[in-house]
Parts: C-alpha cells; sequence; structure tokens
C-alpha cells in the first residue's frame, strides 16, 4: 500500500510542464493567439517531446490551447459564449450553496466567514488584489462547506476561473475590491439571518458585476477572442429572480 500512495504523489515531468504552462496561460504571460514551440519547451525542461505533448494535451481538454495537426501550437482565444456558459452553470450551482448555507449556518460557521471577511478586509486597506483574489476563492469554498457541499466548490472554482482569466484585462481590479467585499458582506448577513431569498439576490448582484468589464474588453480586445464570438452577448449574465 506504501508504494501505492507514492506513486500517486511522485510528480511527472508532464505534471511540471503543465503547471508551467498553465500559469503562464492563466496569468496572461502568454496571451491568447501566442504559438508554443513543442521543440522548445522540450529543451527547457530537459525532456522529449512526448511528455510536452502529454501536457498540451491536458491543456486542450481545459480549453486553453489549440492543437492542429502540421501546425504551430497556441493558447486558445476567449469565446464569450464559453464564458456566459461558465458563469451560467457556476451560477446555478452557487445559488443552491447559497440557499444550503442559509439552512446549515451555525455559530462556528458564523466565526469562520466573519473570519473571511475581516482578511478580506486588510487586503482591501493594504489595496492587495492578488491576495484579495485568493481570499475571494477562499471566501466561495467556505460557502460550500457551511453549506455542507464542499464537493461544489470544485465546479465554482473551475468556472471561475475561466472568467478570471479573461478578467486579468481589466485595469480596475484594486478598484472592484471594495464593491466586491460589499457584496460578501451583504452575502453573510442574509447567510446570518437565514434569509434565503436575500442571499440569492446578493449572489445574483455579485456575479452581474462583471456584465460591463466583459463586454469593455471585448471590444477593445477583439483580437484575443475567437472570430465567432467577438461580438458581445446582448446580456453576458442577467439572471432574475424566479416570480413568487
Amino acid at each position: 500500500m506504501a508504494h501505492v500512495v507514492q506513486a500517486r504523489d511522485r510528480r511527472t515531468s508532464v505534471d511540471d510542464i503543465f503547471d508551467y504552462l498553465h500559469a503562464e496561460i492563466t496569468s496572461l504571460r502568454l496571451k491568447p493567439g501566442d504559438k508554443i514551440s513543442e521543440a522548445e519547451i522540450a529543451a527547457r525542461f530537459g525532456v522529449s517531446r512526448q511528455p510536452v505533448r502529454d501536457a498540451f494535451s491536458r491543456l486542450d481538454n481545459l480549453d486553453l490551447l489549440v492543437i492542429r495537426p502540421q501546425r504551430a501550437t497556441s493558447v486558445r482565444g476567449f469565446s464569450l459564449r464559453e464564458v456566459s456558459k461558465a458563469r451560467f452553470v457556476r451560477a446555478a450551482v452557487e445559488f443552491e450553496v447559497l440557499r444550503r448555507a442559509c439552512d446549515w449556518c451555525d455559530r462556528g460557521d458564523s466565526a469562520k466567514l466573519s473570519a473571511c471577511l475581516d482578511d478580506q478586509r486588510a487586503a482591501v486597506a493594504s489595496n492587495d488584489y492578488r491576495l484579495f483574489g485568493a481570499l475571494d476563492y477562499e471566501f466561495h469554498r467556505q460557502l460550500c462547506e457551511v453549506a455542507q457541499v464542499d464537493f461544489a466548490f470544485e465546479v465554482i472554482s473551475q468556472e471561475k476561473a475561466k472568467v478570471d482569466r479573461l478578467c486579468l484585462l481589466s485595469l480596475s481590479k484594486e478598484e472592484r475590491m471594495p464593491t466586491l467585499l460589499e457584496d460578501h458582506e451583504q452575502i453573510v448577513a442574509a447567510i446570518l439571518r437565514g434569509d434565503t431569498a436575500a442571499a440569492v439576490a446578493a449572489g445574483t448582484l455579485h456575479l452581474s458585476r462583471l456584465d460591463e468589464t466583459i463586454d469593455a474588453i471585448a471590444r477593445t480586445n477583439s483580437d484575443f477572442f475567437e472570430p465567432d464570438h467577438t461580438e458581445a452577448p446582448d446580456a453576458p449574465f442577467a439572471p432574475r429572480m424566479p416570480p413568487k
């Protein structure tokens, strides 16, 4: 059994290459349309081309690379359709998380959520948007824990990451932090009251904050978008509360 655990924990050159390229792409150091040389990556890591191909395949499965036979591999452009899809999926999951959190939140959960907000306030005060971004993920993970559906965070984080890569192009990261913090405060306040409708309403507003940002980026950086999806939809994300 020890050998099995050891084998599972052992990293491979494919893992190293994947992690490196994933970080380069998601941080936009490698931008949409940039070419990636299989030979150069292999030389950089001192490996044959096969581990590079395997890492490329994993990135392709995440829709981060475009691999075409006999042509250079490139970073995949953004698709507003896929962004809308990611936000729709995230909303469906996150709204259910908020409903369950209102039902399950206890005194211990309340203290954890309050601690999350305190950390975010400190990040805002120091104008540290990178730290705030990490704390944002932690906040949504904590909500899933409170709702007793920790597995839901895997879906939320995957869909959130797809939009976060796009929004790194925005120049107003620091300016958005106080507003996002206020949204989080409203969400927590509703959960502590057990007010499901208010929690979902606050979550809806929170997820809609990026509509104008995404629309603006689509128009000012159209070369980063896939040709079939360069025109922004009328309402990238406009969820409405169902009628009573």
